[in-house]
């Protein structure tokens, strides 16, 4: 059986000795050769300048995304000039296990002389195509916007 195997490393060190509220969140994530320090979210205790995995689990699902429709954008001879995301990601604190429920992703795609409605349909058959999407459990919805310019 062939199979993608990704890796990536987390490294912590400290102590946990005085305490729950004690010991610091901070980590550092290692994929490839690329280094990241991380946190826990704030409410969680941790640090709110450094990202954290909640925020890191959308942002792997924002990405999976763009990658996927640049390549079916791309076979399908349209032009994309521009991308942003603004994401958001739901974490109910009373959901059972408590876990990321619910994702919207809010792209806004800018396209060179291309129909909007092709772009839409582009941007579902990317995400019916996405690797991330179909690892999550949680409801994920898009909000697109298409802007078109000459």
């Amino acid at each position: 059986m062939n199979a993608h195997v990704y890796e990536s490393t987390v490294n912590w060190s400290g102590s946990t000795g005085a305490g729950y509220a004690a010991y610091s969140r901070r980590h550092q994530v290692t994929a490839g050769r690329a280094g990241l320090a991380v946190s826990a979210d704030r409410a969680f205790l941790g640090d709110a300048a450094l990202p954290n995995p909640e925020q890191l689990l959308l942002a792997a699902a924002s990405s999976c995304q763009l990658l996927s429709f640049l390549a079916v954008a791309a076979r399908a001879g349209v032009n994309v000039v521009g991308y942003r995301d603004d994401a958001t990601a739901i974490m109910p604190s009373d959901a059972r296990p408590v876990r990321i429920t619910h994702i919207v992703l809010s792209p806004t795609v800018t396209v060179s002389q291309s129909d909007p409605e092709t772009v839409v349909r582009l941007m579902r058959e990317a995400h019916a195509g996405c690797f991330i999407a179909h690892s999550l459990t949680a409801s994920l919805e898009m909000d697109i916007t298409v802007e078109v310019t000459e």
